[in-house]
């Protein structure tokens, strides 16, 4: 029952925050499930592989509620979107194909810093200034395949990556958020896919598993992110997030130190 409630509550917080800052909640439940899944059965070896698959799972479907939210109030430039895809969808499967061949202990060092940098990122507010335009098919093709990659190694939406290169191309931040959380959906569904293929008759991982997909832990965080989503997404619109903002990064901070140092 206590699994439950922590899988319930990692679903609220991942939904608000792909809702608020088209980070896709990734953020939250890796570290969540790194904690969790060991006590439900997956080994020391494959925990880190099987808490990225199952969180990219729950993007996947985080990404189409959120996005769904954005574009009702007019925040997602789907010629944008488009142009990123292709290139989302060939870097997360190449992610997602590295995570499967490193261990678990470099992965976890893997999202230790990444969580670390996008920590500092939101604490100081760094952002490119906007001094240029979105480049075309090729360009938008290419970043959008490294955005893929990295997000799929640490099982992120992306958007700590997405929101500031759109914000460099003089996109509005309420938009670029929107087109940031719809970019979330590729990286999700080819992650979670990689994921899925790679980790098929992988020993250690628990009972109910698709590849590297906990499906246990899949339900229980998806119900809650996918109905708190649209509220991220409502607050996005209605007020400035940047106090809280600040106040994750400082607990995101504290969270990937301690990844690091464990």
């Amino acid at each position: 029952m206590e699994t439950v409630a922590v899988f319930l509550v990692t679903g609220v917080a991942a939904g608000v925050l792909a809702g608020l800052f088209g980070v896709g909640g990734g953020l939250i439940i890796v570290p969540a499930l790194a904690v969790i899944l060991p006590k439900l059965g997956t080994a020391p070896e494959v925990v880190m592989q099987s808490a990225i698959g199952t969180s990219l799972a729950v993007i996947g479907l985080t990404g189409i509620s959120s996005t769904r939210s954005h574009h009702a109030r007019g925040g997602v430039i789907w010629p944008i979107f488009w142009r990123l895809a292709p290139g989302i969808v060939i870097g997360s499967l190449i992610g997602a194909a590295i995570a499967h061949q490193v261990s678990s202990d470099v992965l976890k060092k893997c999202v230790g810093i990444g969580a670390l940098l996008i920590s500092i990122q939101m604490l100081i507010d760094a952002a490119p200034k906007p001094t240029r335009s979105a480049p075309g098919a090729l360009g938008l093709g290419l970043v959008g395949s490294v955005i893929g990659a990295l997000s799929a190694l640490i099982g992120i939406g992306g958007g700590s990556l997405t929101v500031p290169y759109l914000s460099a191309c003089n996109i509005d931040m309420r938009r670029a958020v929107g087109t940031s959380a719809a970019c979330g959906m590729p990286i999700a569904w080819a992650g979670a896919t990689g994921f899925a293929f790679n980790g098929h008759g992988v020993a250690g991982l628990a009972p109910w598993s698709l590849g590297y997909i906990d499906l246990a832990a899949f339900a229980g965080i998806a119900v809650t992110s996918v109905l708190t989503a649209p509220l991220g997404a409502k607050l996005a619109h209605g007020l400035s997030p940047k106090l809280l903002k600040r106040a994750f990064a400082i607990f995101l901070a504290g969270v990937s130190l301690r990844m690091l140092l464990s």
